[in-house]
């Protein structure tokens, strides 16, 4: 039996299905959801994030974090939280990076549910501490970045009609179709800025989410970087699967395709009531203000050829406006009152 059997199955037995029931069973089902069954990573998989592409992104984000750790007093007790690490190269790039700041050494914890990501993520940052959830991370200030990590959680997807909303939901031959009109209080504030026909995505998962680290943020310090696709709203469909680096039908092969959809920033915004965020900032900008065109510079030492083209393509994908230094955007959670955050405008 297949993941596709599996969930026909299930809408043949109780009817359509939100999308999101849909994402959920295709990239995290325990026998046969794509996170839970393979590295999707890198050339050989089906996508490259940014940690893959250089070890400056890496560098940088670190740099940030442990200036962010000075800025708010340098408390021994806090820990560095990754959502979702991947290989894990993100946090040995920051690990590396740091490892001269005076006093800086917290405690590493990775948000992973993915037993073959663990596998990877542990050989890559020993002495990690695992979660399944952020909820079980210790009670300290907390240091945490989340790269790409948003965009892979299970959204629903609501169509405008009238004064009304139909959710787009999954049906029989995996084929979309609209539950009838009903009031949704999660978009009732989208019938202002949107038209008859217009789709509009939730993302369920993320208001605990991000409750629970604005409480944490505000409550013990520390700050979040989010570091995502998306815009400051959602509008229009952006579910989007990917296999061997080349867009497809995101319902022609559940569970062997990576899904992803846009991040709505402003829905990150609204529910930061205690600490505060960042402007919303292009990744090319943060960076930039980061001072990756310096470090790029200090590693063109000793390259030639090809290393060398491979160096300034890496440098041009990541802050280009046309590659992603546009479409990828950054925002960050800070207390109140305590020092911006480097990388962002006041």
């Amino acid at each position: 039996m297949s993941l596709r059997d599996l969930i026909e199955a299930q809408i043949a037995a109780d009817g359509p299905m939100p999308l999101s029931d849909f994402m959920a069973h295709s990239l995290m089902h325990p026998t046969y959801g794509y996170y839970a069954t393979r590295d999707p990573f890198g050339a050989a998989g089906d996508f490259t994030t940014a940690p893959e592409i250089s070890q400056m992104f890496g560098e940088l984000i670190g740099l940030c974090l442990a200036q962010t750790w000075i800025d708010q007093g340098a408390d021994p007790h806090a820990v560095l939280v990754e959502l979702g690490p991947g290989r894990g190269t993100l946090m040995a790039d920051i690990l590396r990076a740091t490892k001269g700041v005076p006093g800086f050494a917290p405690a590493v914890h990775f948000v992973e549910t993915s037993p073959t990501l663990r596998g990877l993520q542990a050989q890559a940052v020993p002495q990690a501490v695992f979660h399944d959830d952020l909820t079980t991370v210790p009670d300290a200030p907390i240091l945490l970045v989340a790269n790409e990590f948003f965009d892979a959680l299970p959204i629903r997807q609501f169509q405008r009609s009238g004064d009304q909303w139909r959710e787009r939901v999954v049906g029989p031959e995996l084929k979309l179709g609209l539950a009838d009109p009903a009031p949704f209080g999660a978009v009732a504030d989208r019938l202002a800025d949107t038209n008859q026909g217009d789709i509009v995505e939730v993302c369920t998962a993320l208001p605990a989410l991000i409750t629970e680290l604005d409480q944490r943020i505000a409550g013990r310090g520390g700050a979040a970087l989010i570091i995502d696709y998306g815009d400051w709203a959602s509008l229009g469909d952006t579910l989007q699967a990917l296999k061997n680096h080349t867009s497809i039908d995101p319902f022609s092969a559940p569970g062997e395709a990576d899904l992803t959809a846009h991040v709505d920033f402003a829905a990150i915004a609204k529910h930061v009531t205690r600490a505060e965020v960042t402007r919303l900032t292009t990744q090319g900008v943060f960076l930039e203000r980061l001072g990756i065109t310096q470090r790029a510079q200090a590693l063109t030492k000793g390259l030639k050829d090809e290393a060398l083209k491979s160096h300034i393509a890496a440098h041009r994908r990541l802050t280009h406006p046309a590659e992603m230094g546009d479409l990828f955007k950054v925002i960050g959670i800070k207390p109140k009152h305590a020092p911006n955050l480097p990388g962002f405008a006041t």
